[in-house]
């Protein structure tokens, strides 16, 4: 594990997530588009996505500005097909680790779109979205994998109905339609750092 990971895992065991839903000590960036859950819908499913913009590149405010609806898109031709589109997920986590929450985890993102998780549908009113920083085909970094398993763990200790059998894949709860994280993401990796957190 080199100095950026370590840093990562301690920054990241160091937060803590408020009775608000907030994590504390890592950077907020609170979007618009999020509403309230359903009344009485436990949170009970962690979904994995990625996401880049324009796709491939990394790093910028891109990603910042689509989340909170204010995307220039004239800014690169790849945005024109994102005109008007309302979307956030509760936090990113980037190439290097570090994470931004955009919407509190309480709250219901809109990250998940048309979906279904063991038959039960419409999975943002129950679930909790991350995004890391990436493509379907561009391994992640250690740094990431590390964050996304100690954030996930402090995600589990608050929201005790996210078991491990209940953390899946954008593509898992979208076939067809969505194909995130994608082939190179480890499950196997990411599952063996979750058992070590």
């Amino acid at each position: 594990m080199n100095v950026i990971d370590r840093t990562s895992k301690q920054q990241y065991q160091a937060s803590s997530i408020n009775n608000t839903g907030w994590l504390t000590h890592i950077r907020h960036c609170p979007s618009p588009h999020f509403n309230q859950r359903p009344m009485g819908c436990a949170i009970s499913l962690l979904v994995i996505h990625n996401i880049s913009l324009p796709p491939g590149k990394f790093g910028g405010s891109f990603i910042d500005h689509l989340f909170q609806g204010t995307l220039d898109c004239n800014a690169d031709p790849f945005f024109a097909d994102l005109e008007g589109l309302r979307v956030s997920a509760h936090c990113m986590i980037n190439r290097t680790g570090e994470v931004t929450q955009y919407v509190a985890f309480n709250e219901r993102a809109w990250h998940a779109g048309v979906s279904s998780f063991e038959n039960i549908d419409n999975c943002n009113d129950y679930s909790i979205g991350i995004e890391l920083e990436g493509t379907d085909t561009t391994p992640y970094t250690p740094a990431q994998y590390i964050t996304l398993a100690t954030l996930t763990k402090k995600i589990q200790q608050a929201y005790p109905n996210i078991t491990n059998h209940r953390i899946t894949g954008h593509s898992d709860i979208a076939p067809g339609r969505k194909t995130d994280p994608g082939a190179a993401f480890d499950w196997g990796h990411f599952r063996g750092l979750l058992a070590l957190s």
